[in-house]
């Protein structure tokens, strides 16, 4: 460890921190997706922790690559993530609105 230097024990810090951030969003995601009672809520929890477990991981991936090429095609990936992933739940949970499923409210045996 005396060898990395403050920058190189800053750094693997940072990793380890997003790692762990990315582990802990992509459970949150996992148990939501596995308890939440219906479609919407489902979509909501998944389009949100998924993508911050997601975006931490890849930051963490891009940590360690540094700043060569597919450091950078890292990067950009995250950001594809990023757009992507809240736009995809906001089609799949309109397109169930439209064909008439209703959400689930207080009180619904549903579940």
């Amino acid at each position: 460890m005396d060898s990395l230097g403050t920058l190189g024990t800053l750094r693997l810090g940072l990793i380890v921190a997003f790692t762990l951030f990315g582990l802990f969003f992509s459970f949150v995601s996992m148990t939501g997706v596995l308890r939440l009672p219906d479609l919407y809520s489902r979509a909501h929890t998944a389009s949100q922790a998924d993508t911050l477990g997601a975006g931490f991981g890849l930051a963490a991936v891009a940590l360690v690559i540094g700043l060569e090429g597919t450091g950078f095609k890292t990067v950009l990936l995250l950001f594809f993530i990023f757009v992507t992933n809240p736009t995809a739940a906001h089609a799949i949970t309109r397109a169930a609105f439209e064909e008439g499923i209703v959400p689930w409210t207080e009180g619904d045996d549903r579940r």
